[in-house]
């Protein structure tokens, strides 16, 4: 297990050391395996041509896919009362939660012969549960050929370094040009004879909530992603290709038992060196593109339970910032970000979450020699993003069982606003 001296250790190393080290030591690489054939990732990403086809066909996509897969089954008296869609993910192995959930909102599962669609439906003991699986709802993603970093690839998952300003998954406002779109290509995926690419996959929630959500055409479109990160953000994410390989991650996801470490530049430091925040987080009423930190008891609807664990690794520039470690216990959206502004300590270059440049300025002027103040210009000019690295992952392998992790350092942009806040006086902790 990593401790956060050995993760302080490897940080608080000089710039040129962090953009150039291929993995950082804690965290052996692993090897990176370009352009490994996707046989399995075919099988699941299949084209949806719209044709009724022959029968054969059709029933090999069906085996392929799980579709028209059935469930009647009696709740055990020992469960007591469960979430439907909880319930049935733990009857059908191999099948996502969100393929499970799609299959309830399309009306195919019935708790004693009535028809319910709702996932969060309770079911007690004795009841009887029907459920056929959904067809993988087409979406529509064009692959592209974009540079991606594949830190891993085997025939069941890749591990990719997002650079930051890469959105994950297509959606209305970013069509193209997102994770999903390369790794389309990065696969060789098929193509059909039409404007876009049709490609089945799963809707509806993963089990990790970072990110927004986003659809296009009524589906979202993110083939395999069990996981994501914000636009700005940078790091690790890990992709599956196929269904067994999502499911198993997703399930590690809604355990709690994936283990992430993100590293941020925060504007201030926090009053205590480490802490844990468990501060549930939910919609900001006042701006629905902006989650916030909600105290006190959690009212339905309104917000979600929220932990994190935060350590200072580096203060910077006098205290004016601060170079922090994250770990997750849950994975909501924005709420690293959300965290960070309740507890005083925006992240540096988040404009929606108050980490503003003139936050910044302020908090950073009075602290730092006279000499350096051209340099802050240059420094806040350069802030075109929230300072927040994905910086290690770890999982257990969905097929083989083994415990594999990942780690990359902060890209040059991270690196070079860390270098600039050291030159102005730094002190680790």
């Amino acid at each position: 297990m990593l401790t956060f001296y050995s993760l302080s250790c490897c940080i608080a190393q000089p710039t040129k050391g962090l953009q150039s080290s291929p993995s950082l030591p804690f965290f052996p690489g692993n090897p990176r395996k370009r352009g490994f054939p996707s046989k399995v990732l075919l099988r699941i990403f299949t084209v949806h041509s719209g044709s009724t086809g022959n029968s054969n066909g059709e029933n090999q996509s069906q085996r392929i896919n799980n579709a028209g897969m059935r469930l009647e089954e009696t709740v055990e008296a020992k469960l007591g009362k469960l979430r439907l869609d909880s319930w049935i993910s733990s009857r059908i192995s191999g099948i996502s939660r969100a393929r499970i959930q799609s299959s309830i909102k399309s009306r195919l599962v019935s708790v004693n012969g009535r028809v319910v669609d709702k996932v969060s439906h309770n079911v007690k003991a004795g009841d009887k549960v029907s459920c056929t699986i959904s067809e993988l709802q087409p979406l529509r993603a064009e692959p592209e050929d974009i540079p991606l970093e594949i830190v891993y690839e085997d025939e069941h998952l890749l591990v990719v370094n997002k650079p930051p300003h890469m959105v994950v998954h297509p959606a209305p406002g970013n069509p193209s040009g997102t994770l999903v779109n390369g790794i389309l290509h990065h696969c060789s995926l098929p193509t059909v004879a039409t404007s876009s690419l049709e490609v089945l996959s799963d809707m509806e929630d993963i089990s990790d909530d970072e990110g927004s959500h986003s659809t296009l055409c009524g589906a979202s479109v993110r083939p395999g992603i069990v996981h994501r990160l914000d636009k700005g953000t940078s790091g690790l994410l890990v992709v599956a290709k196929d269904e067994h390989a999502h499911a198993h991650l997703s399930e590690q996801f809604q355990q709690h038992t994936i283990q992430r470490i993100y590293i941020s530049l925060t504007s201030g430091v926090p009053s205590a060196s480490m802490g844990r925040i468990d501060i549930p987080i939910g919609r900001d009423v006042n701006n629905r593109i902006r989650m916030t930190a909600i105290p006190g008891p959690i009212k339905q609807g309104q917000a979600r339970h929220a932990a994190s664990r935060y350590k200072v690794i580096e203060i910077l520039a006098g205290g004016g910032s601060a170079l922090v470690e994250w770990r997750l216990e849950t994975g909501r959206t924005h709420q690293i970000r959300a965290h960070a502004k309740y507890i005083g300590i925006p992240l540096l270059g988040d404009e929606v979450y108050g980490g503003t440049k003139s936050l910044a300025l302020s908090r950073l002027r009075p602290r730092i020699p006279p000499s350096c103040l051209s340099q802050l210009s240059l420094l806040l000019s350069g802030l075109e993003r929230p300072c927040l690295h994905a910086l290690a992952l770890g999982f257990t392998h969905p097929h083989t069982g083994e415990e594999i992790h990942f780690s990359r350092p902060p890209p040059p942009d991270f690196a070079g606003i860390l270098s600039q806040l050291r030159e102005m006086g730094m002190e680790k902790v």
